[in-house]
């Protein structure tokens, strides 16, 4: 099969929709047009109707009890505000302490900062060098004051997937209402809020084949019954929690991915492990001083996450861009020339953490695609150590902490 360019490998910062989800989708911007809050007559019974539809098809991929406890949002950066803005306000007379991870996505960490700006108190618990966390050390974090807990439950540069079900457990066990930002997971890995405890859950449907500009919260309403305060006010939607005009075609397209994720999921995450392992084996059996980042068993099946010493993460990608799309971090972040937050937090150098680079697979790629990626990134690599002072020092055996620069 023939190559074509440019091939897309940046799969956690989108997936392409899938073409099942947009024939789902057309009608309802010509056709079915109806309001579904329009209860008085048959445009916007059918588009109700849509609209439950979808929240019955992803209620049954993360296994919720009931569909009611989907909330439609714009996406997963609106979802993760509604559930920790919406905790803290509404606990407030409860506690004011929140325990988070130092990995979270930009929208979780940012959420809690600007908390925290406002009198909450968080907790930034560390990962161990593999990137997972010590349940403990969530443990030990709980105060009397501890409203919410909420941890990744897959992380966006490295894949790694962290023991929700146990940290689900010990919430439960400490009366502690507990959020995952699962927006990486769902549809990709096997999500279930009840068997893992989980009260409050985000997600969005532009990383699971489905369109952008629509996702969702998962608000638990029975055992306990999870109450938060709304982030936006208007007429009352979503059962108060986010008001405004549901946009129909969008959510038909977010239940359409949830069905089609269900019904493929469990062949589709064996078939990208294999084509991962095949890309990861090709690199590292073919460059010295490459570093995998993450837990090599916990971890997406899409992901691959590679540090290479005395290269710059950008410069690979300046070589590549051309003919694949990668990525040296989380989109959330890529407009800044920082190192990644998530590699150095794993105890990596600020070198390595420049250095990083994502692989992301997605449902279309082929294997044919990923031998050609893994070739031409050798290639890369190898071209531009030629390049590197750093690189030839470093072979010929120099210590290059023992350098002493000569100022100008």
């Amino acid at each position: 099969m023939a190559v074509t360019f440019p091939i897309f490998m940046d799969a956690q910062s989108t997936t392409p929709a899938d073409p099942r989800v947009v024939e789902a989708m057309l009608p309802y911007f010509t056709q079915k047009y109806g309001h579904p809050a329009s209860r008085n007559h048959p445009f916007g019974w059918e588009a109700e109707a849509a609209v439950d539809t979808a929240r019955s098809q992803l209620a049954a991929l993360i296994g919720a009890r009931d569909p009611k406890e989907i909330v439609f949002t714009s996406g997963g950066t609106e979802s993760i505000n509604l559930a920790l803005k919406g905790v803290a306000e509404m606990y407030r007379e409860k506690g004011n302490h929140i325990v988070t991870t130092v990995i979270e996505q930009r929208a979780g960490l940012d959420v809690a900062k600007r908390l925290e700006r406002q009198g909450s108190e968080v907790t930034y618990v560390p990962v161990q060098p593999d990137g997972l966390i010590d349940v403990e050390q969530i443990g030990k974090a709980i105060t009397d004051k501890t409203v919410l807990v909420s941890v990744m439950f897959a992380n966006n540069e490295i894949g790694t997937i962290q023991d929700i079900a146990a940290i689900g457990k010990l919430c439960k066990a400490k009366g502690i209402l507990f959020h995952t930002d699962a927006t990486q997971a769902v549809g990709k890995i096997p999500v279930n809020v009840e068997a893992m405890g989980i009260d409050l859950l985000s997600c969005t449907a532009h990383l699971m084949y489905g369109p952008k500009g629509i996702g969702a919260l998962y608000v638990r309403r029975k055992g306990p019954r999870v109450r938060i305060a709304p982030i936006i006010d208007g007429g009352g939607h979503e059962r108060g929690m986010r008001s405004g005009t549901l946009p129909v075609p969008l959510i038909v397209g977010l239940g359409k991915a949830a069905e089609i994720a269900r019904e493929v999921m469990p062949e589709e995450s064996v078939r990208l492990a294999r084509l991962r392992d095949k890309l990861q084996d090709a690199v590292l059996s073919n460059v010295d001083e490459a570093f995998l980042n993450g837990n090599v068993e916990r971890r997406l099946p899409h992901n691959l996450n590679i540090s290479f010493a005395y290269v710059e993460g950008e410069s690979v990608l300046m070589g590549l861009n051309k003919e694949c799309a990668l990525s040296s971090g989380s989109a959330c972040t890529s407009s800044t020339l920082e190192p990644s937050y998530v590699i150095a937090a794993l105890g990596a150098s600020a070198e390595l953490a420049h250095s990083s680079i994502r692989f992301s697979l997605h449902r279309f790629n082929t294997e044919e695609e990923v031998d050609w990626v893994g070739r031409r990134t050798i290639e890369v690599i190898k071209r531009l150590r030629e390049m590197s002072p750093l690189y030839e020092l470093a072979k010929e055996g120099v210590d290059l902490k023992s350098i002493q620069w000569k100022a100008e």
